[in-house]
């Protein structure tokens, strides 16, 4: 097993931190890019916020595809190839010779980029020690914060320089750089073990999980939380590039870094859900999205600002809080409790922008912000019922706890 502080230690984290960014930076690359897509290919924002949406819809349907087949046939060739992948699809992006091609080779691009977030953490749980588990997962999970951080910036910044055809040109670069670096660090696999790939078990135990009342809760919320979430980002960079505002590319993408709000605010609810129930840090993350989304409506840059580090903040500690939930909550198969999550989760981002589109079409940034207040009073009564169930666990508890004493 790989020991915490180790030379294998620091090469494999590494590997699967560079991994994890480039993922998440082609993920989100294209969200700074919508108003440019809008003007180019004289789109609305609905269509051409497609470019986000396709990506994530298809990388959460082929989530539950690769956690099985890795299950038979090893981790890190799929991880591997599925990079190589993305590399490629975002080099072919940059010559499309229109939009609905575009979408195409996004679409194809989302399936490969759920590769690294359906095995990884089953790579780590196999070849790191129980000690050095936790770091090596803590360290993982930022590079999804710095990717979708730098994928945002690097698309902005080379887009108001030299045009979006050489930021594709770029990220592929940068892309192919990282999947050379992900399979010289990685160390090969030395305690996975081959399991039948058996469609039947997997797909049962999917079903019990969605029969299990308290994880529905759960994963309603990673579902609209994400779905606001991924919306608000979207529709945020027109408000941005218009009046009174103006700002060019490159600017809007720099108020992405409110997203590195997530980056704390992930560790924090851990710590907080020790002294307090799960669902309280739920209700905690909800109502921060919900000031920072009525922030956005003070028709003042930095107001904006603190507004998205508010959203960022409180989605992330609510996100942090809800998957923590499915592995308190899910009895048996755990990686596919936590599987639904993620397929919850990334359908949820797949399709806020056609809800809060219409929103934005018919009453503009004031009608993305009533949609999305009104999904939050919704994620909100789940976070309610959600405390019922943990009152009703701690109830219980205490009468056993009572026959165990008197017994």
């Amino acid at each position: 097993m790989i020991q915490a502080g180790t030379r294998p230690f620091w090469r494999a984290t590494a590997a699967l931190t560079i991994a994890s960014f480039v993922t998440f930076a082609n993920i989100y690359f294209t969200q700074p890019l919508l108003p440019i897509f809008t003007e180019e290919f004289n789109l609305s924002p609905l269509l051409s916020s497609l470019s986000v949406s396709v990506t994530i819809l298809a990388l959460a349907l082929s989530l539950l595809f690769y956690g099985p087949l890795s299950d038979a046939i090893g981790r890190k060739n799929i991880m591997f190839g599925t990079m190589l992948g993305v590399a490629l699809i975002a080099l072919l992006t940059a010559f499309v010779p229109n939009f609905s091609t575009l979408l195409i080779l996004r679409m194809i691009e989302g399936f490969f980029l759920a590769g690294l977030p359906a095995i990884a953490i089953a790579y780590i749980s196999e070849e790191f020690d129980s000690k050095a588990l936790t770091t090596a997962v803590g360290i993982y999970i930022s590079g999804n914060t710095i990717g979708g951080l730098s994928g945002r910036m690097v698309s902005g910044f080379v887009t108001d320089f030299a045009g979006w055809h050489w930021a594709f040109i770029v990220m592929s670069a940068l892309s192919f750089l990282c999947v050379i670096s992900f399979a010289w660090l990685l160390p090969r696999s030395t305690h996975f073990q081959s399991k039948p790939l058996d469609w039947k078990v997997a797909f049962r135990d999917f079903r019990r999980h969605l029969d299990n009342r308290s994880l529905r809760f759960a994963y309603a919320i990673g579902g609209f939380h994400f779905f606001v979430f991924i919306g608000i980002y979207n529709y945020i960079t027109y408000v941005l590039n218009s009046a009174p505002f103006n700002l060019p590319t490159s600017i809007v993408s720099l108020l992405f870094l409110t997203y590195l709000a997530g980056t704390f605010s992930s560790t924090l609810s851990g710590k907080v859900a020790k002294i307090m129930p799960q669902s309280v840090c739920i209700a905690i993350g909800i109502v921060l999205m919900g000031a920072g989304i009525a922030a956005t409506l003070v028709q003042n840059l930095w107001i904006i600002g603190v507004g998205l580090l508010l959203i960022s903040f409180g989605f992330f500690f609510a996100h942090s809080a809800a998957s923590s939930w499915v592995s308190t909550h899910a009895t048996f198969a755990k990686a596919s409790a936590s599987s639904l999550y993620l397929l919850s989760y990334y359908l949820g981002g797949s399709i806020g922008s056609f809800y809060l589109g219409l929103f934005y079409k018919f009453f503009g940034w004031n009608g993305v912000v009533l949609g999305s207040l009104m999904i939050l009073v919704l994620t909100g009564w789940c976070a309610w019922k959600m405390y019922g169930i943990e009152r009703a666990e701690s109830s219980k508890a205490g009468v056993m706890s009572k026959v165990f004493l008197t017994h």
